[in-house]
């Protein structure tokens, strides 16, 4: 089992990493603690853990079950927060220090796209909110808390000085911040689509539109709860919500409606993009039919002469002359050359 502790106050700052929850100590009255365990796998440890800090079962089911959607909840001691982390797994600030996600059972891979490791992953996190302690619980191993762990050990920024609200407000940030790195990349992907659009005509390409339509249907899914959540965390005051605080509340619910609107806007712009290109689509079979269509044109006067004298009638005078097949196919080819004349002149080819 992973877990990673942090310790702080205003003046100072220590990380370390335990392999057990005996290996726990209590926090000291006058620090803050921030625990994060990485994966669900340790069910025995996470539940010992939760009741050792008096977390009510309900929110430790809550914990492992994933597929639910995220939720807010006030309890006596702590708040409950959850939400999905949406991440692109080459976004990984420091390979070194942030392990590599591994795929999980509950873990949803959102997409590749044209490349096989330009990968999407949805997990949630949950995030347990004390007076002195807050609790990241993550589904899979790597997170984009990497930014914080920073700030807190350089002591940069007000993180230290704060308590585990603001925290808390810091950690999901972090993940919404992820939410438009994610969608950087999708648009990317769709300025490539749009180069595309117009030289393709590979069947692949329309679906490969579809399965990032998907992806982003899925994105939707993930970040519409957090904003639901965050309008409940502002109205009921489950974080301390002062004027100082609620301006950084505000800015994290305009983050999240902004995130929202793009990625209905990267959906609209995919939908125009299929359109360019079923449009190419039919323009280049409307040449291919124009191009069929002139050589029957031309081939109706031509086949009409060859029926008339493939015809096995008894008395054909022409017939007997030493230069009628000559002139008859000096004929077909002029009448060929004429007619090939006049589309050209109308500009049909």
């Amino acid at each position: 089992m992973d877990i990673s502790v942090i310790t702080f106050d205003s003046a100072s700052a220590e990380m370390k990493t335990i392999n057990d929850i005996g290996e726990l100590s209590a926090c000291p009255d006058d620090k803050t603690m921030w625990l994060n365990i990485n994966g669900l796998k340790e069910i025995d440890s996470i539940t010992r853990l939760a009741k050792q800090y008096n977390v009510h079962p309900l929110t430790i089911e809550d914990i492992f079950n994933t597929r639910q959607q995220p939720k807010v909840e006030r309890f006596d001691n702590y708040s409950y927060i959850s939400f999905k982390s949406i991440q692109h797994e080459q976004s990984f600030h420091n390979e070194q220090t942030r392990p590599k996600k591994k795929s999980g059972a509950d873990s949803k891979k959102v997409k590749k796209i044209q490349e096989d490791n330009d990968e999407f992953c949805i997990d949630q996190i949950s995030l347990i909110v004390m007076d002195k302690v807050i609790i990241t619980i993550q589904e899979i191993p790597g997170d984009p808390f990497y930014g914080i762990r920073k700030r807190i050990l350089e002591n940069a920024g007000q993180i230290r000085r704060m308590n585990t609200d603001y925290l808390a407000y810091s950690l999901i940030d972090a993940v919404v911040d992820d939410y438009f790195l994610t969608l950087s990349h999708i648009q990317e992907d769709i300025e490539n689509f749009e180069d595309r659009a117009v030289k393709t005509t590979d069947d692949k390409f329309v679906f490969e539109i579809q399965d990032t339509k998907k992806s982003l249907f899925l994105i939707k899914q993930a970040i519409l709860p957090l904003r639901d959540n965050l309008l409940t965390i502002n109205r009921q005051k489950i974080l301390i919500i002062n004027d100082e605080f609620k301006p950084f509340l505000q800015d994290l619910q305009e983050n999240c409606n902004n995130a929202v609107q793009r990625v209905e806007n990267c959906r609209d712009w995919l939908s125009n993009i299929m359109q360019v290109n079923l449009s190419m689509l039919s323009y280049q079979m409307n040449k291919v039919m124009k191009i069929l269509a002139i050589v029957s044109t031309i081939f109706i006067p031509l086949t009409f002469i060859a029926g008339v004298y493939g015809m096995n009638f008894d008395f054909m005078p022409e017939l007997s002359l030493h230069y009628a097949y000559p002139v008859v196919l000096g004929g077909m080819g002029m009448i060929a050359v004429i007619m090939l004349i006049i589309f050209k002149i109308r500009h049909w080819f």
